[in-house]
């Protein structure tokens, strides 16, 4: 228990008696559940979720969220399941704990599909329940901490994650402290002899100027004090991270960098803050294009401030951030800022809080329209940007945006049916390039018209996931739509004067079925895009290959076919040819298609398809005739044998032919004629015909034929 006196304390401080009991009962099951497993560096398991916890109390989080942190490994790495839980802390932290636990259980292609299907189930869970994420960076944090009991490529790994992914989350969400101290972590990991020369760097330099520091900040305060404002001044620290991608993505020196001086003024009130501003501007000189104002308009992770860039004494370049007491807290816990109850018992939900149930709606969104888990975690990585720029609609709404938006983009934020139809843009009542990026400030009208429509090279130059997913959307719909126009033609074709209308609904019904479609223009998609024949979804709704028995056999003749196996198969099984379930398929004797030759087939009712290879002699202009010949595709999953007719031109030697018998057979082909030939040369000519499964076995075969010495040459009979 020993482990849990420091967190008790802690939480002691702000939770009531009751709920500290609780996350001591959530300990001590989490305790004895843990207690045979130790961490990498060899450290008891259970410190793991104590710190853990830890950090959240930092956070001043309620006893359900510290309950869910004790717990939130106990589904993953012991026998307790969600239900046990529910069962003994209630159904909330149950969920709590579910969301941050891994699919471990489920069976995956690889890793990357383990990792984006893991990652979309947080998300989704996050969008229930926003602590599902304060958990997971809590348990980000610590890892990273102890991260140096790694192996360096498991530590590369989760280093490179957590700078993509987790440390953007965190600032999305406006949790600076931990977005900071997951940068810094995942800096020191993945590039340590960097992180070691910029930190020897920073102290030389942070030492050298400490005097002149002081200086400016008892300038400025006693500049407020004569004012009336009382205010906290503190030299504002860049972390390393943010020095070093500064110095990486601007190209700048490092002395470029830290020659910038950063200040952080604090105040009670909002008033304050912008009496501030004139204070330091009057103090000095501003510097005319480094002012934002993101009280006015607050980040898109609600953080506020005001901020100022001014030449300090001796032309010192100075950086000042005005807030007030509520908005340094929202800039340090983002969306954690407040968690706590008021006295009254109402919720008093900060800017960061409100707009973070903002990104969770179109997380949502995105889940809806995304096709798959990747696709739907790619978009929520492109939705992680650091930096925004705000715009305007022509009724005064500001519009918020990432760098590099354009008019596209800004159409479909407004609304997706306003980016279906955008045809054009103007800017400030100017016209605007839809391709040309937007800057702060400026006013958008987008024009739309009726017929207008996406264009796919809009994909080229969008860059929030909603214009993406819409524009996607939209093709994928349009191509929907012309597959089905397609393919009701063709069937239209294939039906001659016979009309949909002709057709009996318990015909086309059962048709449906059997193709496992659920409309006639899902069908007629099928055709379009090609998985289907219209030839012979023609003939089933004609009803020309019924077997007079439903539960029968078809009838494959055994003359024609490649193997009895072919033709003792049932009715329900995976057929030859793509859209040819049910029908008779003969392969032509002539060249003997095999799975994976490229395939034509004629279709003729009573008799089905009779399929022939594409380069096959005997119909030669076969695509001069499309109402007669059209190409067919295998069915993937076919596994079956298929006879093959192939040449060996050999010297004859004693024993050849047990020698070559012998080896086919090796191969796992079985002989299904054989017929030898002598010639004047002295040369003998074997033709065989065999079976396998399909070009690559083929292949196989003939290269272990062609190594025996006495092979002269051998190929396969067209």
């Amino acid at each position: 228990m020993y482990l849990f006196e420091g967190l008790k304390k802690q939480i002691s401080a702000y939770l009531p008696p009751e709920q500290v009991a609780l996350v001591q009962q959530a300990y001590v099951v989490a305790r004895d559940a843990h207690a045979p497993q130790t961490r990498s560096s060899g450290e008891p398991y259970i410190t793991h979720p104590v710190a853990v916890s830890s950090i959240l109390a930092d956070m001043r989080m309620d006893h359900e969220t510290l309950m869910a942190a004790l717990l939130h490994d106990v589904i993953e790495d012991t026998p307790f399941d969600k239900a046990d839980l529910a069962r003994l802390f209630g159904d909330t932290v149950a969920e709590l704990v579910q969301g941050v636990s891994k699919l471990d259980k489920v069976k995956f292609k690889d890793y990357k599909e383990f990792e984006v299907t893991n990652l979309q189930k947080m998300f989704m869970a996050m969008t229930q329940d926003i602590r599902v994420i304060l958990i997971k960076l809590a348990d980000r944090t610590h890892n990273m901490r102890t991260l140096g009991a790694l192996r360096p490529e498991k530590r590369r790994r989760i280093a490179k994650e957590t700078l993509e992914l987790y440390a953007p989350i965190a600032n999305r969400l406006g949790i600076h402290n931990i977005k900071n101290e997951l940068e810094d972590c995942g800096f020191q990991a993945l590039y340590p002899m960097r992180y070691r020369a910029l930190s020897t760097a920073v102290r030389q330099a942070r030492g050298n100027r400490r005097e002149l520091l002081e200086k400016i900040r008892h300038e400025i305060l006693d500049r407020l004090s004569t004012v009336g404002i009382i205010a906290e001044v503190s030299g504002r620290e860049k972390h390393l991270y943010s020095i070093y991608c500064k110095m990486k993505n601007k190209e700048l020196m490092f002395n470029d960098v830290m020659d910038i001086y950063a200040f952080r003024v604090v105040v009670d009130s909002i008033d304050q803050c912008y009496r501030t501003l004139g204070v330091v501007h009057n103090l000095y000189k501003p510097i005319e294009i480094r002012f934002k104002d993101y009280i006015a308009m607050p980040k898109q992770n609600g953080y506020q401030s005001l901020h100022t860039s001014l030449v300090g004494p001796h032309g010192i370049p100075i950086e000042i951030q005005m807030r007030t007491h509520e908005m340094n807290e929202t800039a340090d816990n983002g969306i954690a800022a407040h968690w706590m109850y008021k006295a009254n018992g109402e919720h008093q939900d900060t800017t960061a809080q409100i707009r973070a149930r903002r990104w969770m709606q179109s997380l949502l969104e995105l889940q809806q329209h995304a096709g798959n888990s990747a696709e739907f975690v790619e978009n929520v990585k492109s939705e992680l940007y650091p930096d925004e720029l705000y715009v305007f609609s022509p009724k005064g709404r500001i519009v918020e945006l990432p760098i590099g938006a354009t008019p596209v983009d800004f159409a479909y934020a407004v609304h997706t049916d306003i980016g279906n139809r955008c045809v054009g843009a103007k800017i400030d009542r100017r016209p605007y390039p839809l391709n040309k990026p937007l800057e702060t400030g400026q006013t958008v009208e987008i024009v739309t018209s009726p017929g207008g429509k996406p264009n796919a090279n809009w994909l080229n130059y969008v860059v929030t996931s909603r214009a993406i997913l819409g524009i996607r959307n939209y093709l994928k719909k349009q191509k929907q739509d012309e597959a089905v126009n397609l393919g009701k033609r063709l069937l239209s074709s294939a039906l001659g004067d016979i009309k949909f209308t002709d057709i009996a609904p318990e015909r086309l019904e059962q048709v449906l079925h059997n193709s496992k479609q659920h409309s006639l223009d899902e069908l007629c998609s099928e055709i379009g895009l090609g998985n289907q024949l219209a030839i012979a979804v023609a003939r089933r709704l004609l009803g020309e290959f019924d077997s007079p028995d439903p539960d029968a056999n078809p009838k494959i003749n055994p003359a024609d076919s490649h193997s009895s196996s072919a033709a003792n198969s049932s009715l329900k099984s995976k057929a030859f040819i793509i859209g040819a379930d049910g029908m008779l398929i003969t392969f032509a004797k002539c060249c003997r298609p095999i799975h994976g030759d490229e395939i034509i087939a004629s279709a003729t009712p009573g008799k089905g398809l009779y399929v022939h290879r594409s380069d096959c002699r005997n119909i030669k202009s076969w695509d001069k005739e499309p109402g007669k010949f059209f190409p067919v595709k295998w069915d993937k999953t076919v596994d079956q044998q298929f006879l093959c007719d192939i040449r060996i031109f050999i010297l004859n030697r004693h024993g050849l032919l047990a020698k070559l018998t012998t080896l086919i057979a090796a191969q796992g082909s079985n002989i299904q004629n054989l017929v030898t030939d002598d010639r004047d040369t002295g040369e003998y000519v074997i033709k065989i015909t065999l079976s396998v499964r399909d070009r690559v076995h083929l292949a196989n075969v003939m290269r272990k034929i062609r190594v025996l010495p006495e092979v002269q040459k051998v190929y396969r009979r067209r």
